[in-house]
């Protein structure tokens, strides 16, 4: 059975500085299936080039942008990214196909808790709402948008809780390689590692 190609458009303008991020990327799985793509080691200077990032989209079935949320929204260098690369006619308009029904979704940090994150918090909004330009970019791209990952609350963690982040994410890798993912269903969840968490009874829960 033909295995899922996973690429990661890691976007973190200060990576070295995120322990969040580093267990995360310490997890994933080391294999040739998944691409780990560091936007800001690549194009320190902005200069994206753009033919070279179509290329390696066309070459994956799932895509992730994975960044912390900056000020509700992602890093400046992802946003470049979005309106560069995909491009009229290639990602969407009426001769633009080739990224038709591939899937899509977000793997996100928040310094908040979860409960922040709500009508009734202090942010006011959920994920899905400050994430809906993402999922309407996806959607005129005709590719199909996923709930996002998310970890919450990294300004309180502590050393095992960054472990355990990155444990988890590795596991929910390698079972996106492996299985074919059920949109519909994961389409109900708020988040995807609550589907995965309650569908696959993942994490030794």
């Amino acid at each position: 059975m033909r295995k899922n190609k996973i690429l990661i458009l890691f976007a973190h303008p200060l990576y070295e500085k995120s322990y969040a991020h580093k267990a995360l990327i310490k997890n994933i799985p080391n294999t040739e299936d998944v691409r780990l793509h560091d936007l800001y080691e690549l194009y320190p200077d902005f200069n994206i080039n753009i033919k070279y990032e179509q290329e390696l989209l066309q070459e994956h079935d799932i895509i992730i942008w994975q960044h912390p949320m900056y000020w509700y929204s992602c890093p400046p260098l992802l946003k470049q990214w979005i309106d560069m690369v995909l491009e009229y006619n290639w990602a969407y308009g009426n001769k633009g196909n080739a990224l038709r029904n591939k899937l899509i979704f977000q793997v996100i940090t928040t310094g908040g808790k979860k409960e922040n994150y709500a009508s009734t918090g202090r942010d006011r909004y959920t994920i899905q709402d400050l994430l809906e330009p993402f999922n309407q970019t996806a959607l005129v791209c005709k590719m199909i948008y996923l709930p996002p990952y998310v970890v919450h609350g990294t300004h309180q963690m502590q050393e095992a809780d960054y472990e355990a982040s990155g444990k988890s994410y590795g596991i929910f890798l390698s079972e996106l390689l492996r299985i074919d993912i059920p949109t519909n269903q994961v389409l109900k969840y708020d988040y995807f590692n609550d589907w995965c968490e309650k569908e696959l009874k993942l994490y030794g829960n």
